[in-house]
């Protein structure tokens, strides 16, 4: 049987056909952020996304011309032929054509590659950049499209060049010097230095002793804690510490002169003086990656995409799709007069008028180099009257979280000073000059909103003159420490601090040294490099560390490198100049290095056991999650098991009855968690550190992050300061 066609009229079908024609198309980055877009502006807008780079350099070869003013040889990228035939049957039929990819040098270069792709006129101002994804934000931009910057996208493909360069030209090197499979980056490259000085510090560090004095006295029924300060006139501290008192007879020297004139310890001052505290400053992207992993325990690469989450937006009751944070890759502290004006009012509406400050609070340009003046700001709420609490049911968990963090360091950063009052007492008693400091809140300010530490606890007033009852004097012998290991925050900061690498560059490094096997984390969550990252970082520092223009792992040369990238933004240099300067002492230290003897990794470590299945000797191996136990006659032999550490603590689970330990194991995915040395005949599994304690206030089982033992079923938390975190 033969089915007849409906028959449609020929104009239907050019309508159909036809029905996007002479609209304006704007292309993003994310299909999320399509979304978004598309239910701002209407049906006079076609708004699709480039899902990232359009084209890229391939993978598979250097692509770089060397020979040919370092020309790059920039392909489609693979997989992206349908979406780039789309966009540009989209683009043939608009009336207009805007590039709004994310508004920093990676989203210009995106810009740039489309308008090649799509063959539109670099004169011609399509370029448009989100700061917020707010309605009335993405319309005043649409509406006032600019040039793609060609110095910024100068700027990216310097960049890219330079980075290309090192991981192309360095890693073939690695392999034949070292290993087959390794690879070096630039920034990368600076972050494992770092960790590996900063490990060769505590290897070399020899811990001296050193004790503390405490002398607990009272009067009228004040309790008061004073540490020697002086002796015979002599200080007694170095660092703040009473490094000084380093041997038992000198300590037993001050206890005996103190509890000789026990009588007469008689306070010599009593100041007290009010201090101010400004407002910090709100988040730039580095600070807000330090502060989410230190107070969120969030990894930075979680919290950036938290952040783009926030900044591209949600259904809000009332408000529709909003974004709820401006862009969140920055490094300026600039804050507009139109946020600085709705933050005022809110503190005004909802505080009393002494949090409000006279002035609004502006924050001075900061370290990192970058242009106040540029159209970015810090990263705020889009809108401060959407509190965190009001929106926290159409947030996930992470998203309330960072939101939350978000929105009270902003709103901190605009309202008054706190005010501490910090107080000194000072007694004698004889020849020792006792000394105690305290501070107490006097007004709350910002930190009302944000933590405030105070340094010691609040001292009752005492007069000069009056004399201290002692109740007892004691010491407690102390070592001086080793440096403390990087955390995740801590790195990022020295990074920061020191010039390296740039906002979009700080999430993904330590996660590219871990995913190498050049470092591993403690269980504090602490970096410290493992055998092949030191060897690899030696190996780095003895040719790539000369004080020229190849000193890849120099944290000052690599910060003089990104001040040069932004003088390419800024116009002042040409990109060319940058990337010609460096290659030309880096090739000639790659033909030195190409030159230098293989190094010989160590050898497999025996740990004292034969093979339950062959009998031959078990080693220590690494793999893709660390070391583990394997025999040593692989591939024959295919026995393995993982290496246990246990934490010192009993299982709570089995641990009295079958004398089970909790030891530390890693998921599949590489993940730490904590499990019973009986497994399978225990199956007690945690994700958290136990302490091996109970909560004393709901009974249920206490962990540990740091120094920190907190209650997971109650809100329950303490200090546990022990022991040294940084071991």
């Amino acid at each position: 049987m033969t089915v007849k066609k409906s028959a449609t009229p020929k104009k239907s079908l050019a309508a159909a056909k036809n029905k996007d024609e002479g609209k304006i198309l704007i292309i993003v980055e994310s299909p999320s952020k399509a979304a978004t877009l598309s239910t701002m502006l209407g049906k006079n807008y076609i708004v699709r996304s480039s899902k990232g780079h359009i084209k890229d350099l391939p993978k598979s070869r250097l692509a770089i011309d060397i020979e040919n003013n370092f020309e790059p040889e920039y392909i489609l990228v693979k997989g992206k032929a349908a979406l780039k035939n789309e966009l540009v049957k989209l683009a043939n039929s608009s009336s207009k054509i805007l590039l709004a990819s994310d508004p920093d040098r990676e989203g210009e270069a995106i810009a740039w590659h489309l308008a090649d792709v799509l063959g539109v006129d670099l004169k011609q101002k399509c370029r448009v950049r989100f700061y917020e994804i707010t309605s009335n934000a993405v319309k005043a931009a649409v509406k006032n499209p600019d040039l793609i910057d060609l110095n910024k996208v100068d700027a990216q493909q310097a960049r890219r060049i330079l980075d290309r360069l090192v991981g192309y030209k360095l890693s073939p090197l690695l392999w034949k010097k070292i290993r087959y499979g390794l690879s070096a980056g630039r920034v990368q490259s600076v972050a494992l230095n770092l960790i590996c000085a900063k490990e060769r510090e505590i290897q070399a560090f020899i811990p001296d002793p050193y004790f503390i004095i405490t002398a607990r006295c009272e009067k009228n029924d004040n309790a008061y804690e004073l540490r020697p300060e002086k002796f015979h006139g002599e200080s007694l501290c170095k660092n703040n510490l009473p490094l000084l008192i380093n041997t038992q007879e000198k300590a037993d020297e001050i206890i005996n002169e103190i509890k000789a004139n026990a009588d007469k310890i008689e306070v010599m001052e009593f100041k007290s003086r009010n201090v101010p505290h400004t407002a910090p400053a709100p988040f730039r992207t580095s600070t807000l990656q330090q502060e989410a992993s230190r107070r969120l325990g969030m990894l930075p690469k979680i919290t950036m995409s938290v952040a783009q989450s926030l900044y591209e937006g949600l259904n809000i009751s009332g408000k529709s799709h909003t974004g709820l944070i401006t862009y969140m890759r920055t490094d300026s502290l600039r804050i507009s007069d139109e946020a600085i004006n709705s933050a005022r009012e809110f503190i005004a509406g909802n505080y009393s008028k002494e949090y409000l400050p006279e002035n609004p609070n502006v924050y001075a340009k900061n370290s990192s180099k970058l242009k106040i003046q540029d159209a970015h700001e810090a990263i705020r709420p889009t809108d401060i009257n959407l509190k965190p609490d009001d929106i926290k049911d159409k947030l996930t968990p992470d998203q309330y979280k960072l939101y939350d963090l978000i929105w009270r360091r902003f709103t901190a950063s605009q309202l008054t000073n706190a005010i501490t009052a910090k107080t000194t007492l000072r007694a004698r008693a004889g020849e020792v000059l006792l000394k105690q400091e305290g501070e107490m809140l006097i007004f709350d300010g910002w930190s009302k909103l944000w933590p405030l530490d105070l340094k010691g606890d609040e001292l009752k007033k005492i007069n000069a003159g009056e004399f201290l009852d002692l109740k007892s004097v004691k010491s407690e012998q102390k070592f001086t420490r080793p440096p403390s290991r990087f955390s995740e925050a801590n790195l990022i900061k020295t990074l920061e601090e020191n010039g390296v690498g740039r906002p979009s560059t700080y999430a993904t490094i330590a996660g590219t040294l871990e995913a190498r096997g050049y470092i591993e984390k403690n269980e504090e969550k602490r970096f410290y490099p493992t055998a092949l990252g030191m060897l690899v970082d030696e190996f780095l520092a003895k040719y790539f560390n000369r004080k020229d223009l190849s000193s890849i792992v120099d944290a000052g040369f690599t910060a003089q490198m990104e001040k040069e990238l932004d003088e390419i933004e800024d116009a002042r240099r040409k990109w060319l100049d940058v990337v010609g300067e460096f290659w030309h002492e880096f090739s000639d230290t790659l033909q030195e290095a190409e030159n230098a003897e293989r190094v010989e990794l160590p050898a497999p470590e025996p740990i004292g056991e034969q093979c339950p299945e062959c009998g031959k000797d078990l080693i220590k191996k690494r793999g893709r999650f660390g070391e583990f136990i394997a025999c040593s006659g692989y591939p024959e032999c295919k026995y393995t098991r993982p290496i246990l550490t246990t934490i010192g603590i009993a299982c709570p689970k089995c641990g009295e009855t079958h004398g089970g330990e909790i030891v530390k194991r890693k998921s599949k995915k590489g993940k730490t968690f904590y499990g019973c040395s009986r497994y399978p005949d225990c199956d007690y599994i945690s994700w958290n550190k136990p302490a091996g304690l109970t909560c004393p206030e709901c009974g249920h089982e206490l962990f540990k992050r740091g120094s920190t033992v907190y209650c997971a079923n109650c809100k329950y938390k303490t200090q546990d300061d022990s022991q040294d975190d940084s071991l």
